[in-house]
């Protein structure tokens, strides 16, 4: 009887640690597999302008980072995850937001055309429940998608940095997010 419990305790144990998180009524992926490693989920938190809720956003790393530095000074698969909770949000103003967070923490990278091809891939406006993905690879590349479909890559070092930093920097997008991400 004793090793019944026992055996039960553990499979409910094992159940809730696997289980999704969910907030803002949005659940969100325990791990995801990225370039057929599997990473964890780092950390989430709420992207708000004023006071609207924009995006849930979410790292996925293979390690846990709990700094801006760690996560940018690791060279391992990271998945951005973007959950948008706003009824519609304008492609131009991501567009702009991402612009205006690489010239915060990369100004070197403004106006290249590593930027531009990145800036490009974003064509069609997000509506609640549409979500973005950028993984930034191990190989110095950033690849985006669009409820599952694949927009683009561009292949540079300097760009997955810089977009990695748009929301881990020193003058992250949203602080609060940004201590989300790293799982404060």
């Amino acid at each position: 009887m004793k090793h019944l419990f026992l055996a039960a305790l553990f499979i409910l144990c094992t159940a809730t640690l696997s289980a999704a998180v969910e907030v803002a009524g949005v659940p969100l992926e325990p791990t995801v597999t990225v370039n057929g490693q599997q990473l964890k989920l780092n950390g989430h938190g709420i992207r708000k302008k004023w006071f609207v809720k924009v995006y849930i956003g979410s790292l996925y790393s293979a390690k846990h980072v709990s700094s801006g530095a760690e996560a940018l000074n690791d060279g391992g698969d990271k998945l951005i995850r973007l959950n948008f909770l706003h009824s519609k949000v304008d492609k131009e103003k991501i567009s702009d937001a991402l612009g205006e967070g690489l010239a915060n923490n990369s100004p070197d990278l403004v106006g290249s055309p590593d930027v531009q091809k990145f800036l490009a891939l974003f064509t069609a406006d997000f509506m609640k429940g549409d979500v973005v993905d950028m993984v930034l690879s191990a190989d110095g590349s950033v690849s985006v998608s669009h409820n599952g479909r694949a927009l683009g890559r561009v292949p540079s070092t300097r760009l997955a940095k810089g977009v990695l930093a748009i929301y881990l920097g020193d003058k992250p997008a949203d602080d609060s997010l940004k201590n989300g991400m790293l799982g404060n």
